[in-house]
């Protein structure tokens, strides 16, 4: 049973609130970009509200989902009270006060450098406080998770970490490191330009810092959608988890080389050596090592739900999966996109390749189908299966679920392929404008109407998923069902120590990233010559 119900409900309230505004504006872009729509003659209004869009998306709602998920994860999994709750209250409020502040900095437009910062080009100095704000508030929340495990462990001596509860820290620990990265860029060279102490930046060290955070920064998002994978699929739809050592393996896998790998983001950044850029190519390769063996463990875990209710032969067993079941929906749909997305990061990652589609719409719907697809769509789980403990109620409705993740999964493929088709043909990102009149790019005028009315699929869907659980609050108290993990089929009577503590793994994460930033890193900061003249944006 959950006893810090109102800290949950607050972190997951938030997170929608913030996710169901950012829909919008996500959904006002392609409008406005379309033929549908005369454009609207100022694009500081469109980069002002893909900042937006971006920065709750990235940072807003992965982390309230991520905390507000680890505190319930803790208490569910270890069977006891939450320790540090006034803690956590205090890490909520300063990601809300950073929110807030960034908000009202974007709003004004102050503060239109997308969510990735971009220097030479900088913010009001409010922007880049409030962005900190929210990373100290998750910080609370790393440690949280750390004194918790470590209370528990005191409590029960040599016994295995349950598995949800490992996959929460692993999630943590990777958080506090990757973050790092953004963390130094802020506070030694952004936020200084933009106070007006100095009025040069170093841009190519600025952007290795952020590519410290940018790719890993997705394996946090992933981390909650994982867990429900492996703790929480296979028991929804009546089945058992194939194994609790291929979780563990994964999680930790993550750990690893989900850290050293994010300057294949900078392949066309000349300030980065070649050498550095394909080792950084070659460990990207890795990170699908998890990833294969999570998809494998959790269909063999389906396959075992479906023999359990009668499925036959080698293929026949796909017939009696619960297809009813929103669990059983939304775990397809997951995969799907998950094998999409990650095709086409298959071609990110390629340092021949990427040169093809290196900003353009291709990326913009790469990163929409993994982190807007393939884990939103389990977070929106994470919220259905959570709120009968929240509010002490009966499982939400199927139907509307169901109907709600349809409309999500249909909408992201109709908004995402014809940005993969103009990526090939070399349609840039975060363009604010498009002549679909000229002949060159009348004939895909179609793709971003297309991509329109797969947004507008998308607004549908965040409103049902807010009535959905808005509803939950108004209905009669009856009680909720105790609320449990997934069993493993296979159960060992002793898990290894190296699947059940994280010592070996953080020293190999923190190895493999000063392996492969340190150079790089060392070398930018000496060069004088780097620095170049900040472009402020709006007003300090």
């Amino acid at each position: 049973m959950l006893q810090a119900k109102r800290l949950v409900l607050a972190h997951f309230w938030v997170a929608f609130i913030a996710f169901a505004a950012a829909i919008l504006l996500g959904e006002w872009q392609m409008f406005v970009r379309s033929p549908l729509s005369q454009w609207i003659n100022n694009p500081e209004h469109y980069y002002r509200s893909v900042t937006a869009h971006g920065t709750v998306m990235a940072y807003v709602l992965p982390t309230l989902v991520a905390m507000g998920f680890g505190y319930a994860v803790c208490e569910l999994a270890l069977k006891r009270p939450l320790l540090g709750v006034k803690w956590a209250w205090a890490g909520f409020w300063l990601v809300i006060a950073g929110t807030v502040i960034a908000a009202i900095t974007m709003a004004s437009g102050a503060a239109s450098v997308l969510y990735t910062f971009y220097p030479p080009m900088l913010a009001s100095s409010w922007y880049y406080i409030g962005v900190v704000l929210v990373v100290v508030g998750s910080w609370i929340w790393v440690a949280l998770m750390a004194i918790n495990l470590r209370a528990w462990r005191k409590a029960n001596p040599g016994a295995t970490v349950p598995l949800a509860m490992f996959g929460n820290v692993a999630g943590a620990y990777l958080w506090a490191w990757t973050s790092l990265g953004a963390a130094i860029e802020v506070l030694v060279l952004i936020l200084p330009a933009s106070l007006g102490l100095t009025d040069t930046i170093n841009a190519g060290l600025a952007r290795v810092f952020f590519s410290w955070t940018l790719h890993a920064i997705v394996y946090f998002w992933l981390m909650p959608a994982y867990i429900a994978f492996y703790t929480i699929v296979p028991r929804a739809i009546g089945g058992r988890l194939y194994s609790d050592a291929m979780g563990r393996v994964a999680f930790v896998l993550f750990l690893v080389f989900s850290m050293p790998i994010g300057i294949h983001h900078l392949f066309a950044d000349p300030q980065v050596g070649a050498g550095f850029k394909f080792m950084h190519a070659a460990m990207t390769a890795m990170v699908s090592v998890p990833t294969l063996l999570t998809v494998f463990t959790i269909v063999a875990s389906v396959e075992i739900a479906a023999r359990l209710r009668g499925g036959r032969g080698a293929f026949g067993w796909v017939k009696a999966l619960p297809w009813h079941n929103p669990m059983m929906l939304a775990v397809t749909f997951s995969f799907v996109m998950l094998g999409f997305g990650g095709a086409g990061g298959i071609i990110n990652m390629s340092y021949q390749l990427n040169e093809t589609i290196h900003n353009t719409q291709w990326v913009t719907g790469h990163f929409h189908l993994i982190f807007g697809g393939a884990i939103v769509i389990m977070y929106f789980m994470l919220a259905y299966e959570l709120w009968p403990q929240l509010t002490d109620t009966q499982p939400l409705p199927p139907a509307l679920i169901r109907l709600q993740l349809w409309l999500w999964f249909i909408g992201m493929l109709v908004l995402t392929m014809p940005w993969h088709l103009v990526g090939l043909l070399g349609a840039p990102r975060r363009m604010a404008y498009y002549d679909y009149t000229h002949p060159a790019l009348a004939p895909q005028a179609w793709t971003v109407v297309a991509s329109t009315f797969g947004g507008l699929l998308l607004v549908v869907s965040a409103g049902l998923l807010v009535y959905i659980l808005a509803s939950a609050h108004r209905r009669e108290k009856t009680g909720a069902a105790p609320f449990t993990f997934s069993i493993t089929a296979h159960p060992v009577a002793r898990t290894p120590v190296a699947l059940n503590t994280f010592g070996l793994w953080v020293a190999m994460m923190i190895g493999l990233t000063l392996v492969n930033y340190g150079f790089p890193i060392v070398q930018l900061a000496r060069l004088e010559h780097a620095y170049v003249p900040v472009i402020p944006i709006g007003s300090r």
